[in-house]
């Protein structure tokens, strides 16, 4: 891939496909987390001179719809907070009359945040069609993808815009691209594997990919409780769990939790996807928060985390725990499962301006 780091930025119009598809409650954005996690890219684009910057992005599945409650305008709030030097607008269209004027009216390195792009359907069909209006009425220059998230999508704003832009990766989806492709290259070693989680079949193909050159896989969560099974010896299932008083099993138990930490500790590197607990529950988040910790404390083994339950619940700990230090808190959700499974993702295949044409 080629970096916003190896291109003109100076008087240039950016075009920012950010991923702030963040998580709200009640009408409040419950963590913050990505949109913080693409500060760097911003305030790097203004300090490099670029004339406008335009962010793109989804949140939630409206599916095609125009829903309210899913308007990018509560992201453009937290964003101004986050970003208190610089004036953050927001239009609520993509394209048009509307968002043209807005566009116009931006000043030197000032930045518009456009409506929440899955309002139309042009975004998950990937139509060109859709992703040229929006060209047309913000004029840009270069397009920055740093919406980690969404490449393994073939959608408008991965696919599609990069046959009118010349493209190339933000700061953020280039760290985490070079450190996961690290990873799967040239690993620190030993390399351990952690999964929880829900949903066997959400991680069937990574423990496939990984059954081939981890050291060791360690499975915990519901996957376990759930009676999974593997004649693999190098991968461990948790086999005691700590259960309610209807006998559900909703976290792993003190001795699986302690075999998974000794994997740990002899590790120097610990990809981790999935809870191993109920967290939702304050009474089975024993086990991820043990592991947390250690690998939080723990600078000699780099530490990959990823998933969206799992960064989430960091990300609380991390409000008690500041100290807590973690390689890659990973913002890929789903792309990340499928780059580590080997998985080729739309979304990056032209982020080169050599490819445009």
């Amino acid at each position: 891939m080629q970096t916003v780091r190896e291109v003109k930025v100076k008087n240039q119009v950016v075009l920012v496909r950010t991923d702030f598809n963040v998580p709200i409650k009640d009408g409040k954005i419950v963590s913050d987390f990505r949109l913080r996690a693409a500060l760097p890219t911003i305030k790097y684009l203004h300090a490099e001179g670029a004339k406008k910057i335009v962010l793109i992005s989804h949140l939630g599945r409206p599916a095609g719809k125009r829903v309210p409650e899913l308007s990018l305008q509560i992201v453009a709030k937290r964003l101004q907070k986050l970003l208190p030097e610089f004036p953050v607008n927001f239009i609520d269209d993509v394209s048009g009359p509307d968002v043209e004027a807005a566009f116009k009216r931006l000043p030197q390195g000032g930045i518009l945040l456009l409506e929440n792009l899955r309002f139309y359907s042009g975004e998950e069909a990937n139509s060109d069609f859709f992703i040229n209006e929006i060209i047309d009425s913000v004029h840009p220059d270069l397009f920055v993808q740093e919406g980690f998230a969404v490449t393994h999508r073939a959608h408008a704003s991965t696919v599609a815009i990069t046959n009118h832009l010349p493209s190339v990766a933000g700061l953020l989806l280039d760290k985490e691209i070079t450190t996961l492709s690290h990873v799967l290259k040239s690993p620190k070693r030993p390399l351990l594997l952690i999964l929880g989680g829900a949903k066997v079949t959400d991680k069937q193909s990574l423990i496939a990919h990984f059954a081939k050159f981890a050291d060791q896989i360690a499975i915990g969560g519901k996957i376990a409780a759930d009676g999974y099974t593997t004649k693999d010896p190098k991968i461990y299932v948790a086999d005691d769990f700590d259960q309610d008083a209807t006998g559900a099993k909703l976290d792993i138990g003190p001795l699986s939790t302690a075999h998974i930490l000794e994997l740990a500790k002899n590790s120097q590197t610990v990809i981790w996807n999935g809870p191993l607990g109920k967290i939702e529950d304050p009474a089975y988040t024993s086990a991820s928060t043990a592991l947390a910790e250690l690998l939080g404390e723990s600078p000699n083994i780099t530490s990959i985390i990823c998933g969206g339950d799992t960064v989430g619940f960091i990300e609380t700990l991390l409000v008690d725990q500041p100290q807590l230090r973690f390689s890659l808190l990973s913002t890929g959700g789903g792309a990340t499962l499928e780059f580590l499974s080997g998985a080729s993702l739309p979304g990056l295949a032209k982020l080169d301006v050599s490819a445009y044409t």
